[in-house]
């Protein structure tokens, strides 16, 4: 049976019973309220008309003729109002007593006569109202006995219906969602079983129809991501980086054989393990991860060092981590949603050895350079005096231009040794408190010459109270040597180049803003790399000076930034801690 059949034959049954109730309910107060008017209404006029008669009867004596009327008048009421078995009979010998009466008002024995009609008369209606009254009681009764039965019927009819029809719909119901759960958990071979030709059976055929598809389908799909896990696992194992991967609750789930040379751990020990607990006991795992927020691993390409070192066997390996966030992107969701890392390591040692030994030859040229382009420079300046020969006009231009040539190639060995400093972490620092304003000045006196011949002025903006810096006096002169120098170099002639300090939490800030043509905002990024020189400028360095100057400042704890504009301007930022020094 249909369930709609169901909820229909219960609710119509039930709503039928409570109709039929209630057309009984009213047939019994209707048959009430009849007893009642029947008590209150025949019985009650009879009673009072008799009362009436007998007491004119009893005023004949004092007026016989009112008294006579009176009479006649209550009975003539009296024979309208005819309701008792017997009472028509008295009442037609009532009315033949007072026709004697009429005649013979002295008359004892009509007298008598009608007073015992009368009492009879009364008394069959008393008798009838009795009658009546139990009539109605019983009639009570029962109408409270059937309604009540009535009322009991309807209730456990209602109660059945309350009890077995929301079972019959919602047992089977909770049967399908439990499977759907189940099912949802990926044990498809949950089945349901309702008996019946109704909806729920027709739910549970199509139910059983998409589990088994389901079952089949996970079947296929299951053997099919077997073969495709041992395909990668291959595919991974043949690269010869090492590689590791970890889901974001901190679990390993992948892992090369390489990476397990490197490591020295297991396939087993690796494989579902909490990376930041392998990390603790495994130099290699600790050097990749990143320990974020709630404690959960993470690992970054911006990460400030991402360099690994290893010692093997006596031997220094050097790996570059690449990182990779796998992320699963739903059709509507075009950021996907975070799965994990995958950490790929290169192997960077032979580069490492070239670019030691490339710094080691540029170490040793430029300071094997030094000395005879430094001699070169000394004849040169020889030549210039006139104690060794009177020169023409054409010697001296030569001889100016070796010059230039002369301290271009100095200026070059000076950033290659300051280079190989840098690259080799020796950089000699002597870290004191140094004024500010005498460093500045030497710079500005150094550039001098230089600006002079682009008419270019300087603008100096200082603080009366300007502190000492912690800091190297001979580089951080060369680095606001080489900022100024480029200040210049970038100007348009008769311009200015403004200079301006301030103090900032212990700190000192040093601008330095010219107005020549600036940098695109696409090279402001790149400006501090080795060997880049802004595309569409004159080239007139080595592309070192302020990847140089920004190895300087931050090896002394400093700060060093560009904002520029093109077609306005640039202004370098130094900034370099100090103590509240007076100058």
């Amino acid at each position: 049976m249909k369930i709609k059949t169901k909820l229909n034959l219960g609710i119509g049954l039930l709503f039928s019973l409570i109709i039929i109730l209630a057309l009984f309910s009213i047939r019994q107060i209707n048959l009430l309220s009849t007893a009642s008017e029947n008590i209150l209404k025949d019985n009650k006029e009879t009673i009072g008309y008799t009362k009436n008669m007998l007491k004119a009867l009893s005023e004949i004596d004092r007026n016989q003729e009112e008294a006579l009327n009176n009479f006649e008048i209550y009975l003539f009421k009296q024979k309208s109002n005819i309701t008792e078995v017997g009472e028509n009979e008295l009442t037609e010998k009532l009315s033949k007593n007072f026709s004697l009466l009429q005649k013979n008002a002295s008359d004892e024995t009509a007298m008598t006569e009608l007073q015992v009609v009368l009492f009879e008369i009364m008394n069959i209606n008393l008798q009838a109202i009795e009658y009546k009254n139990i009539f109605a009681k019983e009639t009570a009764h029962k109408s409270i006995l059937l309604i009540s039965t009535m009322s009991l019927i309807c209730f456990i009819i209602a109660l059945i219906l309350l009890l077995k029809l929301p079972g019959n719909i919602l047992t089977p119901i909770k049967e399908l969602t439990s499977s759907i759960k189940l099912i949802s958990a990926n044990d498809y071979s949950q089945r349901v079983n309702f008996e019946g030709h109704n909806e729920l059976g027709e739910l549970a055929v199509s139910f059983n129809t998409m589990a088994s598809k389901l079952e089949e389908y996970n079947k296929s799909n299951v053997a099919k991501l077997l073969t495709e896990k041992k395909i990668t696992e291959t595919l991974i194992n043949n690269i010869h980086y090492p590689i590791i991967g970890f889901d974001t609750t901190n679990k390993i789930n992948l892992v090369n054989d390489e990476f397990l040379k490197i490591s020295g751990l297991s396939h087993v020990t690796l494989i579902g393990a909490n990376i930041l607990e392998i990390a603790s006991e495994n130099d290699l795992i600790s050097q990749i991860i990143i320990v974020g927020s709630n404690n959960k691993a993470i690992s970054s390409n911006k990460a400030p060092n991402t360099r690994i070192h290893l010692e093997i066997h006596g031997k220094d390996i050097y790996f570059e981590k690449e990182i990779q966030e796998i992320s699963l992107a739903n059709r509507d969701d075009t950021k996907g949603h975070l799965m994990g890392y995958v950490v790929i390591l290169k192997n960077v040692t032979k580069y490492m050895e070239l670019d030691l030994a490339k710094t080691n030859f540029i170490a040793t040229v430029s300071h094997e350079l030094k000395t005879p382009v430094s001699a070169i420079k000394l004849s040169l300046q020889l030549l210039e005096n006139e104690k060794t020969g009177v020169l023409n006009q054409e010697q001296h231009e030569l001889i100016k231009s070796c010059e230039e040539d002369t301290h271009n190639l100095l200026k070059i060995i000076a950033e290659l040794t300051n280079l190989a400093q840098v690259e080799t972490g020796n950089i000699q620092l002597n870290i004191a408190p140094v004024n500010l304003n005498d460093i500045l000045k030497y710079a500005i006196n150094t550039t001098k010459s230089v600006a002079n011949q682009k008419n270019i002025v300087f603008e100096i903006d200082l603080p009366s109270d300007l502190p000492k810096v912690i800091a190297d006096k001979e580089k951080t002169a060369w680095v606001l040597t080489n900022i100024i120098s480029n200040a210049i170099r970038y100007s348009n002639e008769n311009s200015k180049i403004s200079i301006s300090a301030s103090n900032i939490e212990n700190k000192m800030r040093l601008l330095i803003k010219d107005f020549g043509r600036g940098i695109e905002s696409q090279y402001i990024s790149r400006i501090f790399d080795r060997y880049f020189t802004v595309p569409g400028t004159k080239k007139e360095g080595s592309g070192l000076g302020l990847a140089i100057s920004k190895e300087f400042i931050e090896a002394q704890g400093g700060e060093i930034s560009v904002l520029s504009e093109l077609g306005i301007g640039s202004t370098f930022s130094i900034v370099l801690n100090c103590k509240d020094y007076l100058t």
